[in-house]
């Protein structure tokens, strides 16, 4: 990630935490998480680390589901958020994870990776790749439908944000060198572009 997308989205999410805070989850973004929830289950897993974890609202539904859960967010505000909900949070990137030096049952990345540069999203995937246990689990949830990079100039948030998305298509071609996927699910949502919901497995 450059260091000007990162310290833009590190300002961006620090000037809207509180608001990303009192704002109540759309609905269609429980079913995915329920889904890799119950997966999770069950095979028996016990760990999970969320990555780009936010105010830790996911985090929190999985600790509350009785697994052992760590969370990493670029922003120093998430990060706060998460632990005052009694999250093991740390303020770290997409990049770094490795510096939290163990591995996971399962790795949960809600709308995050569309931050990642397409040149980067493989470097980011194969550090994903790294700290899973054998036979782990990772959802991948991101907007897409096209393929485009950029800083989204009708963002409302400031300053504004970069995104990456891609079809259908091009996103499982990019995370099959990877991961083998179990389930891909496209989810209608109230915005511009669709859901696109990815269950995979470690190779």
């Amino acid at each position: 990630m450059s260091v000007n997308i990162k310290d833009g989205l590190r300002e961006s999410y620090n000037n809207h935490a509180c608001d990303r805070e009192k704002n109540e989850m759309q609905e269609w973004k429980m079913q995915p998480r329920q889904k890799f929830l119950e997966l999770i289950k069950g095979e028996n897993k016990k760990t999970l680390l969320e990555i780009g974890a936010g105010t830790g609202r996911d985090s929190r539904f999985f600790l509350d589901n009785n697994l052992q859960v760590t969370a990493a967010d670029l922003s120093d505000e998430m990060v706060k958020l998460c632990r005052e909900k009694g999250i093991k949070a740390y303020e770290l990137d997409f990049f770094e994870i490795a510096k939290i030096n163990r591995k996971f049952d399962a790795i949960w990345a809600m709308n995050c990776l569309l931050h990642v540069e397409k040149a980067k999203l493989g470097i980011v995937l194969q550090g994903i790749n790294s700290v899973l246990e054998p036979s782990g689990l990772f959802f991948m949830g991101v907007y897409g439908g096209e393929d485009k990079e950029g800083i989204w100039e009708e963002d409302f948030y400031t300053p504004k944000r970069f995104f990456s998305f891609f079809t259908d298509i091009n996103i499982k071609k990019v995370v099959e060198d990877y991961f083998d996927i179990i389930s891909f699910d496209t989810i209608r949502t109230d915005r511009k572009y669709d859901f696109q919901s990815i269950i995979m497995r470690k190779k």
